[in-house]
């Protein structure tokens, strides 16, 4: 019996950050050298869906939760086909994991799958640089790579591509159109965008009565017509907002139609910018699983999860014309982040659209958004009627 990687040496690592900060560490996972965006993610479960998450496209992704890879890793809890994350950086990863689901190792699943990791590092002091200091592009190399000149190694990471401009959700999308099938008799039809969309999307809203068609990111608005939905959906992903010039041109020809919108995340982004309003790179971001937001038609708060480095620019008090188009009406903003007044729901008042920028899907929790697909069923039964 082979010994547990965690009884035997384990290569030397070392993370670098572009303004010069490096720690020190063990190797984690693959052996090598990645370089990718550093943010934080301030959940305590659900890392398996974390690493699985196409939003997580070209970041290093820093856990600030000390212990990682308590539950191994299961084939039912993936929420793509592939681990997204650029790199993984953990403070104590689990020796071995204690779950009755649990079919393999967190370490063996990185390893198995390319992830360049490090571990053994003070995450809250990374943390609290990256609040400080902001998201930065980072560099983890491990094995011959860590025992390099650190005037290299970081010349390396100031070289690596930056997250703003940055054009992603074609890098993550489906190649090709498929259907996720209703559960039980079939109410409604819905085109759904995937701009790096996790698979407990379409299940919820296939719980629902609908029948969801996930497209490619290059769909065209001929495409979507030639399923006569009952509603399109925007699905969240990674990048910057102000790249997806195509996206945005498609989601004016909805709003157009006045066909049933609601985006998450990403799409949340590009609804305010179909709308007119702008974007912006918060300094930070907002990852993990236990966020405050407040929903002003309820008055509710709800903790929800979360991961997004940019936010719509929109006035929080009162319905506003959309600066973009006359046509479009009135907007308001419906939720917003209680720990830094971000911008996290947009409502149109005379179009039948809505979105939000966290992820009522609650893929690893928590289950407080839920209510938002129930709106969109609501939305897109009030259009038939209207229809009818």
């Amino acid at each position: 019996m082979n010994p547990h990687p965690d009884l035997l040496e384990r290569e030397p690592a070392i993370l670098v950050l572009e303004d010069g900060r490096a720690f020190r560490g063990d190797a984690y996972g693959a052996v090598g050298e990645t370089v990718g965006e550093a943010v934080f993610s301030t959940g305590m479960t659900g890392y398996q869906e974390t690493l699985t998450d196409p939003s997580y496209h070209r970041q290093v992704v820093v856990m600030t939760a000390p212990h990682v890879g308590n539950t191994g890793v299961n084939d039912e809890d993936p929420e793509s086909r592939r681990i997204w994350v650029a790199g993984y950086v953990v403070r104590d990863p689990a020796v071995r994991p204690s779950s009755w689901r649990s079919q393999r190792t967190l370490e063996d699943e990185l390893t198995a799958q390319g992830v360049v990791g490090i571990s053994g590092i003070d995450t809250r002091a990374l943390t609290r640089h990256l609040r400080e200091r902001g998201a930065m592009r980072v560099g983890v190399f491990s094995g011959a790579a860590a025992r390099e000149p650190h005037e290299q190694l970081l010349e390396r990471v100031r070289t690596a591509p930056q997250m703003s401009g940055a054009a992603l959700a074609g890098e993550v999308t489906t190649t090709e159109p498929y259907v996720v099938p209703a559960v039980g008799e079939k109410r409604f039809t819905v085109a759904a965008l995937d701009l790096g969309i996790k698979a407990m999307t379409p299940a919820l809203m296939a719980q629902q009565g609908i029948e969801v068609h996930v497209l490619p990111a290059t769909a065209t608005f001929e495409q979507v017509q030639a399923l006569s939905p009952d509603g399109v959906f925007f699905s969240n992903g990674p990048g910057d907002p102000a790249s997806a010039e195509h996206e945005v041109t498609l989601l004016r020809q909805v709003l157009d139609a006045r066909i049933p919108f609601f985006g998450i995340c990403f799409g949340n982004q590009l609804l305010g910018r179909a709308l007119g309003f702008g974007t912006y790179k918060l300094k930070y971001g907002h990852r993990g699983i236990n966020q405050p937001v407040i929903d002003r038609t309820t008055g509710k708060v709800e903790i929800t999860a979360h991961n997004h480095g940019f936010a719509v620019d929109a006035p929080l008090d009162g319905a506003v014309a959309a600066p973009g188009n006359p046509a479009y009406g009135r907007v308001q903003v419906s939720h917003v982040c209680l720990n830094d007044d971000v911008v996290e729901g947009l409502e149109c008042l005379d179009l039948p659209a809505y979105s939000v920028q966290y992820h009522p899907e609650a893929a690893a929790g928590p289950h407080d958004a839920g209510y938002l697909f129930d709106r969109f069923v609501q939305l897109m039964t009030a259009s038939k009627e209207g229809r009818a």
